[in-house]
């Protein structure tokens, strides 16, 4: 099983149990404005249902649940895309509102970059982040992700357009980074 712990917390797979936790925390207007519109709002106990069913069904996940005390209080996770795009994924992460500002997602982050290129014949990881979510971009930032495009308001939420922010990591940025923290620590 996939278990990754952290000093902040630990990512792990999605399961039964989880459910309560998700929908009362996931159930977020704060949440909801930051990410895609297919990330239900309200988030009911059905949905949280559902999301756990269907990570289960994976070999090898690609959603994990943020643990923080026994309790799931967000999720990190990845798609991988298709045709010609079949070796990006795209990154995308939540956390409950009572675990912001912590440095949790600062840690989980790269956690998961670690994992997806460990794991999988990934080349290019990228995440898309909506005008004004400035502590997304610092977490993408810090964990070696470079901004590569402003796509001007291509997005819309809430009746409203947005510029979208692409950040990406290639798998050789991310073995160089990998070799510059590793050797820093031996010095």
């Amino acid at each position: 099983m996939t278990v990754i712990r952290l000093h902040t917390c630990t990512l792990r797979p999605w399961r039964d149990g989880d459910e309560n936790s998700l929908a009362e925390l996931a159930s977020n207007r704060k949440i909801w404005d930051r990410v895609r519109d297919f990330f239900p709002n309200p988030y009911t106990l059905r949905d949280a249902t559902s999301w756990i069913r269907m990570n289960r069904s994976y070999q090898m996940p690609v959603n994990l649940a943020i643990e923080i005390d026994g309790r799931a209080v967000g999720n990190v996770g990845f798609t991988i895309k298709e045709d010609i795009y079949r070796y990006n994924a795209e990154i995308g992460y939540w956390l409950g509102e009572p675990y912001w500002g912590r440095g949790i997602m600062s840690e989980a982050v790269p956690a998961m970059v670690e994992y997806v290129f460990h794991n999988f014949q990934i080349n290019r990881l990228y995440a898309c982040v909506l005008e004004g979510n400035s502590a997304s971009m610092r977490v993408l930032e810090g964990a070696g992700f470079r901004p590569e495009a402003v796509m001007r308001k291509a997005a819309v939420k809430n009746n409203r357009y947005l510029d979208e922010h692409i950040f990406a990591m290639l798998r050789e940025e991310y073995l160089a980074r990998r070799e510059e923290l590793s050797a820093m620590a031996r010095h």
